[in-house]
């Protein structure tokens, strides 16, 4: 198996893509507001900047800059990960066995004997490298829900930081 090596930089912005292990579920839309408040806990925990973000039925994406001196985001992503998966494992939500992989998610020992995880093992990211590189991961998230069909404009997407950022005006050119 490669090894995989991270980006690294202290106080840097960077894009995250995080999946469900398996994907055509609705779970992040339909228990938002768990992964608010798995959101919140983290920041409060470990604080970070939230630049922008989407969420969808089975993925998300955002982009984040972190503090100066700090680069550990997959402590945060976990965390996320983990708060959220217990917040459905005691609401009586139990995941639905992933497609292609054996145990996705958050640290298998915390889980119940067969459970299988909420979610993909690792997620993927994105060092932001300059300003079109930001606005270009950006307009991505925000213009994501369009992507898949669920809206024709992105403020109709409900999950979406485009309702909390001023740069972001209805009708605006996302470069669609």
């Amino acid at each position: 198996m490669p090894t995989y090596i991270r980006a690294k930089a202290p106080g840097g912005t960077y894009f995250f893509t995080v999946n469900l292990a398996r994907r055509g579920g609705a779970v992040l839309v339909d228990r938002v507001e768990d992964l608010r408040v798995a959101v919140r806990m983290a920041k409060r925990d470990r604080p970070f900047e939230i630049d922008a973000w989407v969420v969808l039925p089975d993925h998300m994406h955002c982009v984040w800059t972190l503090p100066p001196g700090d680069a550990d985001f997959s402590v945060r992503i976990g965390a996320i990960k983990a708060r959220f998966s217990m917040m459905c494992r005691r609401a009586g939500f139990t995941p639905p066995p992933p497609i292609g992989t054996k145990n996705g998610g958050v640290n298998p020992a915390l889980r119940r004997k067969g459970e299988i995880g909420l979610w993909q093992p690792r997620f993927w990211e994105h060092q932001i490298r300059d300003e079109r590189d930001y606005w270009n991961h950006v307009r991505y998230c925000w213009m994501n829900p369009v992507k898949h069909g669920l809206v024709a404009r992105p403020e109709d997407w409900a999950f979406s930081s485009v309702h909390w950022d001023p740069r972001f005006e209805p009708g605006m050119d996302l470069g669609t």
